[in-house]
């Protein structure tokens, strides 16, 4: 066929290097003489099939996004795709309600998987391994809430204890060894979406390997769980203190609709600061009842205010009837239950108020200088966890709702005695009426009601 120069450079008229381009396939027709040349647009389209969750409650939370592969497709893994499927964007992950918005979470995906194909074409061998992939998708798909997580060959029944933490940093990781070093549960998934944080920690597990210890950046994983523990925090530039609770707030609007979802009867047991604020935050996104949301509140304060009085000031008690209540922090008060038992060798003056105040007061000063690590804030929610998983109706003092107690009207989250088991909180244990100690959670409770209304829920 005749070579057309001329035509060529009509063609190519805007392209930066024509000259050389047509020296090029010059070349090209002199060797193949029979070459045909034509103009065309390039056009990259490709059909991907996903569905998108959207739960109840969107637009504050975003979508569930999972590739949908037929049985001759498979899943490309990479940083945006998981090998179950699970679809991680930006956009996901930056979700704000009303900026993102469905339409551009799908253009982001469209110019996402143009840069990296998640699918692939199947031989036929290797459709066949599929159907395992597909049926749990599929379950996803028909809205079925007992998905196993990954790797996971035991059902999650009555007898199969399943704890996730939410968050790799210090405070989650050292929930996760205290747990697993306390043996109260079978499995623990240790979930965190932020992908420079699980790198660490991965890596650090691998060559430490717990074989009772799951990482994930999957949702998913979590499914079955009958304990999960939030510790994370929002690491954002906020400037006041309320705006540091509203960002995590927007943190915990990502992540309680899809632990609720996977986990319809778990308990959440919530580490994340304030603890009393995001333990209502937490209460009002899951649905769940109130006896199955709680906060460590003032446990790991109490466990030492006993063991002070005990151990350092010798006195002894009848019973562990001593407690740190209220909010945890500098408005924590000393309590006493109502089944309150002191002797020592000063029966008669320990027994009197005053005496019991003194000896409180005491305690208090030296519980001053105990910190709050994370390994020893670890140690306490590994204690929780036993007597939550083996329904033991051990009495701690967590965070609560009080509404309803101690002439509190209002629906806030306070640590008082509660006795925990497998559906949580079964009993608050009621304090001796003493006016000082009501007067104090009375006022803690107005003063966390009062943010509680300034924030965006």
């Amino acid at each position: 066929m005749e070579f057309s120069e001329e035509q060529l450079r009509k063609w190519l008229s805007k392209y930066k290097f024509r000259d050389l381009t047509i020296e090029e396939l010059k070349s090209v027709h002199e060797l193949y003489p029979n070459t045909t040349f034509a103009m065309n647009t390039y056009s990259n389209s490709y059909n991907i099939p996903i569905f998108l969750w959207i739960l109840d409650s969107h637009p504050f939370t975003p979508p569930i996004c999972f590739l949908k592969p037929t049985a001759n497709m498979g899943i490309s893994v990479g940083k945006h795709v998981d090998a179950r499927g699970r679809i991680y964007l930006p956009y996901l992950q930056k979700w704000s309600h009303p900026q993102s918005m469905i339409i551009g979470l799908l253009k982001e995906m469209s110019a996402k998987f143009e840069e990296e194909l998640p699918l692939f074409s199947l031989s036929s061998s290797d459709a066949a391994r599929q159907s395992e992939l597909l049926s749990y998708i599929a379950k996803i798909t028909e809205g079925e809430d007992n998905i196993q997580s990954k790797g996971e060959g035991k059902k999650n029944d009555g007898g199969f204890n399943k704890v996730t933490v939410i968050g790799a940093g210090d405070l989650g990781l050292a929930c996760a060894l205290a747990i697993s070093a306390k043996g109260v549960a079978d499995r623990v998934v240790v979930l965190d979406c932020s992908e420079s944080t699980m790198k660490g920690v991965a890596m650090d597990l691998e060559i430490f390997a717990l074989p009772n210890v799951e990482i994930s950046r999957d949702f998913s994983a979590s499914a079955g769980s009958k304990l999960v523990v939030l510790t994370v925090n929002s690491l954002g530039n906020a400037q006041s203190y309320l705006d540091v609770v509203q960002s995590n707030v927007e943190l915990f609007r990502g992540i309680i609709p899809s632990v609720a979802h996977y986990s319809q009867q778990s308990v959440l047991l919530v580490a994340s600061q304030p603890v009393e604020i995001m333990t209502y935050v937490s209460w009002k996104m899951s649905g769940f009842p109130k006896s199955r949301v709680i906060g460590i509140g003032c446990n790991l304060d109490s466990v030492r205010f006993q063991y002070i009085i005990a151990n350092l000031l010798k006195a002894q008690i009848r019973g562990k009837d001593n407690w740190i209540v209220g909010e945890q922090g500098e408005n924590k008060v000393a309590a006493w239950s109502a089944s309150n038992s002191v002797t020592s060798h000063q029966d008669e003056d320990i027994a009197n108020q005053n005496a019991q105040n003194l000896l409180a007061n005491r305690a208090m000063e030296v519980l001053k200088g105990r910190g709050q690590k994370s390994w020893s804030v670890g140690l306490s929610i590994a204690d929780l966890a036993d007597s939550i998983l083996n329904d033991k109706r051990k009495v701690h003092s967590i965070s609560t709702m009080v509404k309803g107690c101690y002439n509190i009207n209002s629906e806030v989250f306070l640590s008082v005695p509660c006795a925990l088991g497998i559906s949580g909180v079964t009993e608050v244990i009621k304090l001796l009426d003493k006016g000082t100690v009501a007067q104090e959670l009375q006022s803690t409770a107005a003063s966390i009601h009062d943010l509680q209304q300034q924030l965006k829920l």
